[in-house]
């Protein structure tokens, strides 16, 4: 039995972000759907059942087999898991009479249960759900309480079960991840053993097992995820890696050059291409962010094929695809979670390209692409760089896309983070950029009316881009760029601050 934890996917959009808990505990974990076949229990040290968007009570609620681990193995329901270990072992899960969501605090601890471990009563906790758990089976003990939610945990005599009403992994539970380590460290004896290192030596070693001698081709963007899976192919393969740095026209103001000039003295076998009437051709009269994303993946795949032909022998396409990425566009290894997005690098390759795909970074988070870059010797400042979104400038432009709302666009946003630079705010925020919307806006400039242009700011802080709260920008700052852009960069007239979160919002606009 390895070390490692799985994790059952019921369909939560926050599934994931019990991986990044458990992961920050130095831990590998996987995700996988409740109804995959891709995994084998006895494989894994200790089982996590996690939320759902469903009931059960419902009429066909996700179920799933535990006589493999219940009992047998540590298992911790999560919200749905706890109200599912309770249901379907003949408790009584019913309809809340009040919606039991946001901020609660615990009234009862048990503090001989080892899952509760150094945490006290008026611990703040996370609850999302409708459904509550009446009563619980026998042989099932109440461990902890909330003001509303009687059976906010409880554990089974006689087991290394436990389940909890609550949500540990997302922020607000203030103690849930002392509560995931009690479980893991205290009751699993799992050791905290998984390092960036120790992701870079697996990884470099798979990807030989994997690619043998065949040559890869890598599409660059000159952001951290490309890079990061780079050097990391490059210490796999050598001089089989073929980089290639796609303009797709879409790019901040003088990033092409820029981008193939910071690859210089990396050792990298990079390669520009220009495509970008390729991808203005593609994109020309499209509004709806969908179909916008799909065009430039279209394109982005075409010319990748036409750049791959040109490499005698190529059999590897590779991509700096990361684990938000993917739980944004698909469900996790096709199990039951919303798809919320499209990404233009995820979803498989077309029947006519004839490369096989490899995504040494798919089930990383971004900060665990930083350290192993890191522990890798990538310069700091290029781990540094905000995220840029692979569609570019498109996604960030709302409605069509022209040369000229790209040109005004790029200068906008070259002066929104060249003002984070020179004030010492870039490294404060997560991601920052501006968006182009697709509204007039009456102003005065001089003693004549203007109709123009109106753009918004972002700037957010997160840790992986799961969920991200808008930053407090100083108002002076806030001003001097407004008035930079309505004077410099001629078209625009108004400029707004998005203070909005996510959830509910997402980072990007589209």
């Amino acid at each position: 039995m390895e070390n490692k934890i799985l994790i059952l996917d019921f369909g939560s959009q926050v599934t994931q972000l019990i991986a990044r808990r458990v992961r920050e505990l130095n831990i590998y974990c996987e995700i996988h759907p409740y109804n995959s076949k891709k995994y084998n229990f006895d494989d894994y040290k200790a089982v996590i059942l996690s939320g759902s968007p469903h009931s059960v009570r419902g009429e066909n609620p996700p179920k799933i087999d535990l006589s493999a681990v219940k009992g047998k193995k540590p298992l911790l329901g999560i919200c749905y898991g706890a109200q599912y270990l309770a249901h379907f072992y003949d408790g009584e899960v019913g309809s809340s009479n009040t919606r039991e969501y946001g901020r609660a605090n615990l009234s009862y601890v048990n503090t001989e249960s080892p899952l509760f471990k150094n945490i006290a009563i008026g611990s703040q906790v996370w609850m999302s759900h409708s459904d509550t758990i009446l009563s619980l089976p026998k042989n099932y003990k109440c461990i902890a309480s909330t003001h509303d939610v009687k059976n906010a945990a409880y554990e089974i005599e006689g087991e290394q079960t436990y389940a909890i009403q609550f949500h540990p992994e997302v922020y607000h539970s203030t103690d849930g991840k002392q509560l995931l380590e009690n479980f893991l460290v205290h009751i699993a004896g799992v050791s905290q053993e998984w390092t960036s290192d120790n992701f870079v030596d697996s990884t470099v070693a798979g990807i030989k097992e994997k690619v043998g001698n065949d040559k890869v081709v890598l599409g660059l963007s000159g952001g951290v995820d490309s890079t990061v899976a780079a050097v990391l192919l490059q210490k796999a393969i050598g001089d089989n890696l073929y980089c290639i740095f796609v303009n797709n026209g879409l790019l901040r103001k003088n990033e092409y050059s820029s981008v193939l000039k910071q690859y210089e003295g990396m050792g990298l076998n990079v390669k520009g291409v220009d495509a970008t009437q390729q991808f203005y051709d593609e994109l020309a009269g499209l509004s709806d962010p969908e179909a916008k994303r799909k065009a430039i993946g279209k394109v982005f795949i075409e010319v990748f094929d036409q750049e791959a032909n040109l490499i005698e022998g190529v059999k590897w396409l590779a991509q700096g695809t990361i684990y938000p990425d993917v739980i944004e566009s698909i469900s996790v290894d096709g199990g039951p979670s919303a798809t919320i997005k499209s990404h233009h690098n995820v979803g498989g390759l077309p029947d006519f390209m004839k490369l096989k795909i490899i995504e040494p970074l798919r089930m990383i988070f971004k900060d665990e692409v930083r350290r192993a870059g890191a522990s890798m010797g990538i310069d700091a400042k290029l781990l540094g760089r905000h995220p840029f979104p692979g569609p570019g400038l498109a996604i960030r432009i709302l409605g069509d896309i022209t040369p000229e709302k790209v040109a005004m666009l790029q200068e906008v946003d070259a002066i929104f983070i060249n003002g984070l630079r020179d004030h010492g705010l870039y490294d404060k925020v997560w991601q920052a950029g501006a968006i182009l919307l697709p509204v007039q806006s009456v102003g005065v400039m001089g003693d004549e009316r203007t109709y123009e242009k109106a753009v918004a700011l972002r700037a957010v802080e997160s840790t992986d881009g799961m969920t991200a709260d808008w930053v407090n920008l100083p108002y002076e700052f806030l001003q001097k760029v407004s008035n930079d852009i309505i004077n410099k960069v001629k078209g625009v007239n108004r400029v707004v601050y998005d203070i909005s979160s996510k959830p509910p919002a997402t980072i990007e606009w589209e």
